[in-house]
């Protein structure tokens, strides 16, 4: 005796609800507008940092300074 399954059309077969790769979708979203959120907030401390770093003489200074 075979066992028919039920036919599911296009439409009906869809799931709803959310799906695993939308959640990881959503936490990429989330993790990168944070990092951008933090590389925002900080860029005036790093420019300065750069410019410290430059005056102290950048590559060039490598024995001079430990």
């Amino acid at each position: 005796m075979k066992v028919q399954r039920a036919r599911r059309s296009a439409a009906t077969g869809r799931r709803t609800g959310t799906s695993g790769q939308r959640v990881l979708m959503a936490e990429a979203a989330l993790a990168g507008g944070l990092v951008l959120a933090l590389l925002l907030w900080e860029l005036p401390s790093l420019r300065r940092e750069a410019r410290i770093w430059r005056m102290a003489g950048g590559f060039r200074a490598g024995r001079r300074y430990p």
